[in-house]
């Protein structure tokens, strides 16, 4: 294996603070919000469904991601696996700023990418073709990290990838309790514990 790839949200971002952010702009409590975002993660809906779900309008102000924002292990994970010699990347599904917040809150990479600025998302085939082409490297040498098993590990999976899901956030736990979790060729639910398996079998 020669790269690895993470996605974003739920995976190097904690989107706590964003969640309750929009959750105030439309009217509802966090609490609210979090419950509805469940129902409709384990319908396997769309996340923007939510607003339809609870009546709403979506929110029109725009979320950043902050450098407090990243979970612990984010940053010390993308370092040590690019001092390893790990070809690096982040790569999801997030609005073309999202590149230079990340960069902003400290993310070094060899390839940082976003489905806007490509024009093209997950689980899209040709998402992972590109990530395949933008990297340079064969799928199968290719870890992609997610935390989701319909956008991140499946899709990944079909490219000719090897994958790893991450137990972590909303879809995370919900997507734990699927049988195709069994697909992922690693389960962990830390980047911190990643790290570790990833060093110590290089």
């Amino acid at each position: 294996m020669r790269a690895v790839v993470f996605d974003v949200g739920e995976t190097l971002v904690d989107e706590t603070r964003q969640w309750t952010q929009v959750a105030h702009e439309v009217g509802v409590t966090p609490l609210v919000l979090m419950a509805m975002l469940g129902v409709v993660t384990e319908r396997a809906e769309p996340h923007h469904h939510v607003w339809q779900a609870l009546g709403t309008d979506p929110p029109r102000t725009p979320v950043d991601i902050l450098p407090e924002d990243l979970y612990p292990d984010a940053l010390p994970t993308l370092d040590a696996l690019r001092a390893a010699g790990y070809v690096v990347a982040v790569a999801g599904n997030q609005p073309a700023r999202a590149e230079h917040q990340l960069r902003a809150a400290g993310v070094e990479v060899d390839l940082m990418a976003t489905s806007a600025r490509w024009g093209v998302a997950k689980p899209s085939p040709a998402f992972f073709a590109r990530v395949v082409t933008d990297l340079g490297v064969p799928a199968r040498d290719v870890l992609y990290v997610g935390d989701r098993i319909d956008n991140d590990v499946l899709p990944a999976r079909a490219a000719g990838m090897r994958t790893a899901f991450v137990r972590r956030g909303p879809w995370g736990h919900v997507h734990a309790q699927r049988p195709d979790a069994a697909l992922a060729d690693v389960r962990v639910d830390s980047l911190r514990e990643l790290t570790a398996l990833l060093l110590g079998v290089r």
